[in-house]
């Protein structure tokens, strides 16, 4: 629906009084964003494909006193998002953010890779942020208010090998978030997009929502992710939160990662370079170890 003054109902709340979804919500980033949304006044619905997990999730935040329910949802699904996003505004009477957050991971050299793997990394960290914005926007739109917020990586700013099937994901997750931020800006509507470095989440550990396709090079990879001293999900979560409603277009946490994405910006052949001998010595390392 075109916006117009009539339709408007409203102005966006931060964070009091506003109503989220969250998806991938019920464990990692996604779980520690419901966790901060909630504390900080929102009604929060944490979507996520493990219905059980994200009861949970709620449940341990509606025991505290704060409002949250659950939602099973697959986001590669359109008609299971649009449903949820459409159920809640009927119960809340509005919508104030859109976290599209689901995602999983696959590591390994592209000669690893089968087609397979690349189609189902682009049907969850692409299409699903694809459903999430097509089946939010519109609402967000009629209302004349609302903020999408996207959650990319570090690895769609900047060259990791062994990561190229996630970092081309996420980097056109940070190319929609750019071009719909400067379309939407007119309707009202903000778009933000969330660039986590090494942050402490059972995806960066090994868990479910990751596969290795080279296990000895995956373990080394996360290794090496260990060094920099990943930051803890909560803390991510209040830190993201306080440039969302700062309304930053590209937030970049920890802030440190900053300096790559400056050094790759000023110096793409320096920053491939670095990239490729890391990968170099991570292979190298590899090899010695099993001999």
């Amino acid at each position: 629906m075109p916006e117009t003054q009539s339709n408007r109902v409203g102005q966006l709340r931060v964070f009091e009084g506003a109503v989220a979804i969250v998806t991938g919500g019920a464990s990692g980033i996604g779980k520690s964003l419901g966790e901060a949304l909630a504390e900080s006044g929102c009604e929060v619905v944490l979507a996520d494909v493990d219905g059980e997990l994200a009861n949970n999730a709620a449940d341990a935040i509606g025991s505290r006193g704060l409002k949250a329910t659950a939602a099973s949802v697959d986001v590669t699904n359109f008609a299971a998002i649009s449903k949820t996003i459409d159920e809640t505004v009927k119960r809340c009477g509005r919508l104030d953010y859109l976290f599209n957050n689901a995602g999983i991971s696959i590591s390994g050299e592209v000669l690893a890779h089968r087609i397979e793997d690349w189609d189902r990394i682009l049907d969850v960290n692409l299409r699903g942020v694809i459903n999430g914005i097509q089946a939010a926007y519109p609402v967000f739109v009629s209302q004349g208010f609302g903020h999408i917020v996207n959650t990319a990586s570090t690895r769609g700013l900047v060259p990791v090998p062994l990561s190229v099937s996630y970092g081309a994901t996420k980097a056109a997750v940070i190319s929609i978030s750019k071009s719909l931020r400067a379309e939407a800006a007119s309707a009202g509507v903000r778009v933000s997009v969330l660039c986590p470095g090494a942050i402490k989440t059972p995806m960066l550990l090994g868990g479910r929502y990751h596969q290795d396709l080279q296990p000895e090079l995956g373990a080394a990879q996360r290794k090496n992710w260990q060094r920099v001293r990943p930051m803890d999900p909560d803390i991510f979560a209040r830190k993201a939160l306080r440039q969302i409603a700062r309304n930053k277009p590209i937030i970049v946490i920890p802030s440190w990662w900053r300096l790559i994405w400056w050094l790759d910006r000023t110096s793409p052949r320096l920053s491939i370079l670095l990239a490729q001998k890391q990968f170099e010595r991570l292979k190298r390392s590899t090899v010695a170890r099993k001999n």
